[in-house]
């Protein structure tokens, strides 16, 4: 018999191509929303301004400064610039999604948010922000979105390589559902079905970037990969990340990808079970390997040292990354083990299953 804590968080989910522009208007409306911030940047800004062409009366401003890891000075103007707003309208990736997450934060504001990656931080109650070099992390509901839109459409124009990496970077919510902090059998079966959507659409966008099909798919397991992660909370290949985004400036979602593969066969001998369970949804024998194999044939950087990352910067983070190890992973974090973990996705050396990576 399973023990376990399972928070069941609330949400609405519109999900179909075509979607944004036929129910975003209703859902807005659903808030009785007279005043509207509109948050969205990058190749976003002109979709979103469109979508919002039947209540643009109700936009009172629009903030498209939006920067990766939502850096403190950032949050602080896009609080400004909600000032009178009675909601938040996000569309755009997960940067964006983080900065309608830090007005929330401190105004309440409700937020509806219109993907347009494969984040998956629109499902979940967890905000980050970046003070120099450190990013801090936490949860609270006020920033859970209260209504999210998918529309496979709206990521059409995302390049298959951001597609891949985002793809990855959803599938690393999946596997460390396995054996994050909160980990539970429901998050375990939202995470299983999640690996194979994305499993079965990331080979189909690299097939045909410009298919619906495919990318209905890895929408779908974005979806489900971002509900694991809300209920089974942050294990140790998030904190790598934060730590290494925060740190040196590195693009979020080829991070994860680079990574994921390595904290997998590090924990690879200590959690059979949680192996099998991905193994069968990946369609691969050995998890780790075929992470690795995927990411490389879908073209993501071979290790983290081809984003720009210094062999020493490792060791100026190694402290800050042990010291929020999770103690019940599923293999004791050391020092040690740490640096090799380290090295190995720095490198981009293809990982074998119980190796000390």
């Amino acid at each position: 018999m399973h023990t376990f804590t399972y928070d069941a968080l609330p949400g609405r989910i519109v999900f179909g191509p075509g979607a944004a522009r036929r129910s975003l208007g209703d859902e807005v409306d659903a808030f009785g929303a007279r005043r509207i911030l509109l948050v969205s940047g990058g190749s976003a800004t002109g979709p979103a301004r469109d979508l919002c062409v039947p209540f643009a009366d109700r936009v009172m401003a629009a903030f498209t400064e939006v920067l990766p890891h939502v850096p403190v000075e950032t949050a602080e103007r896009a609080r400004a610039a909600a000032a009178g707003a009675d909601l938040v309208l996000c569309v755009g990736g997960g940067s964006t999604t983080g900065t309608a997450k830090a007005v929330a934060l401190t105004t309440g504001l409700p937020i509806v948010a219109v993907p347009t990656t494969y984040a998956g931080s629109e499902v979940t109650p967890v905000w980050g922000l970046t003070q120099g070099t450190r990013k801090t992390t936490g949860t609270d509901r006020r920033v859970l979105p209260r209504t999210v839109v998918y529309d496979p459409e709206l990521t059409l124009g995302l390049p298959a390589a951001l597609s891949a990496a985002g793809g990855l970077n959803a599938m690393a919510h999946c596997v460390e559902a396995f054996w994050a902090p909160g980990r539970n059998p429901v998050s375990g079966a939202v995470a299983e079905d999640g690996i194979r959507h994305l499993a079965a659409g990331l080979p189909g966008l690299a097939a045909d970037p410009a298919g619906i099909d495919a990318r209905t798919s890895l929408l779908l397991g974005a979806y489900l990969a971002g509900s694991a992660f809300a209920g089974a909370g942050s294990g140790l290949h998030h904190k790598i990340c934060h730590v290494l985004g925060g740190a040196f400036d590195l693009p979020h979602a080829q991070t994860h990808a680079i990574v994921l593969p390595h904290v997998v066969a590090f924990n690879a001998a200590d959690a059979p079970e949680a192996m099998a369970r991905v193994a069968a949804a990946l369609g691969r024998t050995d998890p780790a390997a075929g992470l690795h194999d995927l990411a490389t044939e879908l073209g993501v950087p071979a290790g983290l040292r081809e984003l720009g990352l210094a062999e020493g910067d490792l060791d100026t983070v190694l402290g800050d990354i042990l010291a929020l190890a999770p103690a019940d992973n599923p293999r004791t974090v050391t020092a040690e083990n740490l640096a090799g973990l380290l090295h190995a996705a720095w490198t981009g050396t293809a990982p074998s299953r119980g190796t000390d990576a």
